[in-house]
């Protein structure tokens, strides 16, 4: 199922005709009992309801900062107008404007709490950027309210699996199966999801499904191969990826993975290379650059390491295992303050992350500050394995 802009913006378009209704009579009312408009001395009385249908035009045709400018003019007649929030929440996904979009979208949540698509975007707006665990709570309240919705349970499916939470992810996305049985990205993750949770029946269904449905194409070999590197079964994983390649070597990540199974299987000239081709296809994938610093690191190549690194967080700010391979360099290099800025970087991203503890502690030693360090090796005394891979093609199909 794709997420596309324009279901995105239909929810807020719901929500634009609450407001366009409300036409002012004479009196300077609105019919529905708002505020009076405001006037300005010789001029004519600002008509929200009108602002608002041409807000919403411009939405429609993409004209974001007309669009934006007629909402906020909404918002300037009646600072309560919750549907006009909603969609300049919207204005602001289209745009990438992610914490603009939260506020207005919290804004409008607060002034409508009973409105789902409201908080559907909220969780989109943290999904978009790769803030899973923050879109989770809002998706499962749409999902509670509207059990038999596609768009949010797919949603909120996705992001426990991308939690690394399995049986909720395969619980969450089993239901679906009557309406994306015929979506490969789907039978995927449920797929690796149930077999996580060990659920072998529908492991085994999705897994049969995937096969069935799959007629040989790149696609097909592409999530078949992600099936076998997230089990680790690295030489089959890179059979299926050679073979997807074979038949489309321009699909976007295959040389991806490609890359990753090679790197697990720490063939570090292969995956360079394959790294380095998916950069032609992809040149602005973050996590091409996160990989390639991994495999230069590892190749003791910290000046090319470092460059990737760096490029991979202009990319994705949030990507925890660049800030962790800078760190690592700095260290290795006895530039132990900036390590430990890195390593604060990533503890503050991922407080969970068991790496980003070790690394900050062993830094905390060097530079003599012992009890800080002994904290997080006690946070780190459980170490968390990190056994899935990157799916950057889950993201971009669920655009």
């Amino acid at each position: 199922m794709r997420v596309s802009s324009t279901r995105i913006t239909s929810i807020g378009y719901v929500l634009l005709f609450a407001l366009a209704g409300t036409v002012a009579d004479g009196a300077g009312q609105t019919r529905s009992g708002g505020a009076p408009n405001r006037r300005s001395a010789g001029s004519k009385a600002v008509d929200p309801a009108v602002l608002f249908q041409r807000g919403e035009e411009a939405l429609r045709e993409n004209r974001l900062a007309a669009a934006a400018g007629d909402f906020r003019e909404v918002l300037q007649v009646d600072p309560k107008a919750g549907p006009a929030y909603a969609n300049l929440g919207v204005v602001y996904m289209r745009g990438k404007q992610w914490a603009k979009a939260l506020q207005a979208l919290n804004k409008a949540e607060e002034l409508m709490p009973n409105a789902p698509g409201i908080r559907l975007n909220i969780g989109l707006a943290y999904y978009r950027q790769n803030e899973f665990l923050k879109a989770i709570p809002p998706f499962e309240s749409v999902v509670r309210e509207q059990p038999e919705a596609v768009q949010p349970r797919y949603l909120l499916g996705l992001c426990y699996f991308f939690a690394e939470r399995w049986k909720d992810a395969a619980a969450t996305l089993e239901p679906l199966w009557g309406q994306e049985s015929e979506n490969l990205p789907y039978l995927y993750v449920l797929a690796n999801a149930a077999h996580r949770a060990g659920h072998a029946e529908w492991d085994d269904r999705a897994t049969g499904q995937l096969l069935k449905i799959g007629n040989d194409s790149a696609e097909y070999h592409l999530f078949a191969g992600k099936y076998h590197l997230n089990r680790e079964e690295y030489d089959m994983a890179i059979a299926e990826f050679e073979a997807a390649a074979k038949t489309n070597p321009t699909l976007a990540f295959i040389h991806f993975n490609l890359g990753v199974a090679h790197l697990r299987k720490q063939e570090y000239s292969q995956a360079r290379e394959e790294f380095l081709k998916d950069v032609n296809i992809e040149p602005d994938l973050a996590l091409n650059y996160d990989q390639l610093g991994e495999v230069y690191w590892q190749m003791q190549d910290d000046a090319n390491a470092e460059k990737c690194y760096r490029e991979a967080i202009r990319r994705d700010p949030r990507l925890v295992s660049s800030h962790l391979g800078l760190a690592k360099i700095y260290q290795r290099q006895k530039k132990y303050a900036a390590a430990l800025t890195e390593t604060d970087q990533a503890v503050k991203l991922d407080p969970e992350r068991t790496e980003a503890h070790y690394v900050r502690g062993q830094v905390l030693l060097r530079l003599g500050r012992k009890e800080e360090a002994k904290k997080e090796m006690t946070a780190a005394a459980n170490p968390r394995k990190d056994v899935s891979v990157p799916s950057p093609e889950l993201m971009q199909e669920s655009q």
